[in-house]
């Protein structure tokens, strides 16, 4: 926290306020918690005191929180570019590379917070990540370097989609001065106008393209003919040109021969499901006499047609018989284990185009980590400011977590319980009471050297009793 400049600059911003409370200590309380045992603002005031102890922060209200919190939104920008830059040098990181990407989270409320109408604006139904398409969400934006470090942080309202994000996303980056960076994203930002947009001011990305698009170019690219490049034993890479001129794109074919061994397997169960259900049908046809039985039939056509996954191999004939689609069969196994990428820069080879890429599940794995073990959601809040300071909140947490992963060469989950275990006890006798710390492991004197933490005192408070 310290060594990032999260308090330097927290406490900058509070010498241009009225602020009488200790902001600062208040919001270190509530990323510490997030770190350490999620819970929702109510928890904390609990949380302090009764399991850990924060020096300058003996206690503390929900009232303080909250107030901490509007102010915390009030410096974002400032506070999210200063506490990068730290990380940046603390970590000598090279920022030529950032990966973005977004999720969406949905989430309940307090029921002392108040509804307004801007909530309900931002409070939106969308497409959810989470798979909860009947409760109101948020979308949040990423953006991670390749060592998985996050840079910044957005959100935006539950219906956004992410085509209309990146113009927001590179403009706000931009603005840091980072440098000439190449930018990662997949296939769900992947336009013309968003590719234009991250290559103005001298960017350049790394896109994924949907192979079933349907555009011109990307059939030309799946089809131009060329060697495979091999990269690793489940990756192989060639590179395609298409046009000429200012309109020339580079387009690069990944082949994984182990995922393409599953697609064609799951398609042959897939047509099997669809022989045995033909056989069913022609067989209920034939044995159909009354009207009702033809309906039975004919409802039974239409599920299978209409199927999501296995209507999608059969096409019906003029006299209405459905039938496997051959054609079809055959424009799937071409794609069988392919992925398709565009860039816009030409210097990078096509082994580093596919490898940039897939270090993308970065910015998934921080997602992961902030909805798993940060515990992002279910957000405890209805207020556009309260959801977007929360969301804040867990971005510190997580910059502190992937810093402590960086330094000890383990993941959080290990660090967590380990350090755990350093506790305070406290004595009393007939000579007066004294706190004391539990006898450090090797394992945690390891811990704490590589992130740079002091050992604390073997002896923590001393109370004599009075003569």
């Amino acid at each position: 926290w310290a060594e990032l400049g999260i308090g330097k600059a927290l406490n900058r911003a509070v010498k241009r306020t009225r602020h009488r409370t200790d902001v600062e200590r208040a919001v270190f309380a509530m990323v510490a918690q997030r770190c350490l045992d999620p819970g929702s603002k109510l928890a904390a005031t609990g949380w302090l005191g009764r399991d850990v102890e924060i020096p300058g922060l003996p206690e503390v209200s929900d009232d303080q929180l909250y107030r901490a919190m509007d102010f915390l939104l009030a410096n974002d920008s400032r506070v999210q570019e200063s506490v990068f830059r730290s990380v940046a040098n603390l970590l000598n990181l090279e920022v030529d590379v950032i990966f973005f990407d977004t999720t969406s989270t949905y989430f309940e409320a307090d029921p002392d917070e108040q509804d307004d109408d801007e909530a309900e604006g931002f409070r939106r139904l969308g497409h959810s990540k989470d798979h909860r398409p009947d409760l109101p969400q948020v979308v949040i934006g990423l953006a991670v370097t390749r060592e998985g470090i996050p840079v910044r942080v957005w959100v935006w309202p539950g219906n956004t989609n992410d085509q209309s994000v990146v113009s927001e996303v590179k403009r706000d980056l931009t603005s840091w001065q980072l440098g000439r960076a190449i930018y990662v994203m997949d296939t769900g930002f992947n336009s013309r106008e968003n590719l234009r947009t991250l290559k103005n001011t001298g960017g350049h990305y790394i896109a994924g393209c949907k192979l079933r698009s349907g555009m011109a170019e990307t059939e030309i690219a799946l089809s131009r003919q060329g060697r495979y490049r091999t990269v690793k034993d489940n990756l192989r890479v060639k590179d395609v040109y298409v046009g000429e001129g200012d309109t020339k794109t580079r387009y690069v074919v990944c082949h994984n021969p182990t995922e393409a061994e599953r697609d064609q397997q799951r398609r042959d169960e897939h047509l099997a499901r669809i022989n045995t259900e033909l056989e069913r049908l022609a067989a209920q046809h034939a044995r159909a006499s009354k009207p009702g039985e033809h309906q039975a039939h004919h409802r039974g056509e239409c599920a299978l047609r209409d199927h999501r996954t296995l209507g999608r191999y059969l096409r019906q004939t003029p006299a209405g018989r459905l039938v496997v689609d051959r054609k079809k069969i055959a424009a799937q196994a071409r794609l069988d284990g392919k992925y398709l990428l565009t860039t816009s820069d030409h210097t990078l080879s096509a082994e580093d185009v596919a490898t940039g890429y897939r270090k993308l599940l970065e910015a998934e794995r921080s997602f992961r980590d902030l909805k798993g073990t940060l515990l992002l959601r279910p957000v405890y809040h209805r207020r556009e400011d309260r959801i977007r300071a929360h969301v804040l909140i867990c971005f510190l947490a997580l910059m502190l977590v992937r810093v402590s992963e960086q330094r000890t060469g383990r993941t959080w989950r290990q660090i967590r319980p380990e350090l755990g275990e350093i506790r305070n006890g406290h004595f009393e006798g007939p000579d007066g009471a004294f706190t004391k710390t539990t006898e450090i492991t090797p394992t945690q004197r390891d811990l704490l050297a590589a992130m740079g933490v002091p050992e604390p005192p073997k002896i923590t408070g001393v109370s004599p009793t009075s003569a």
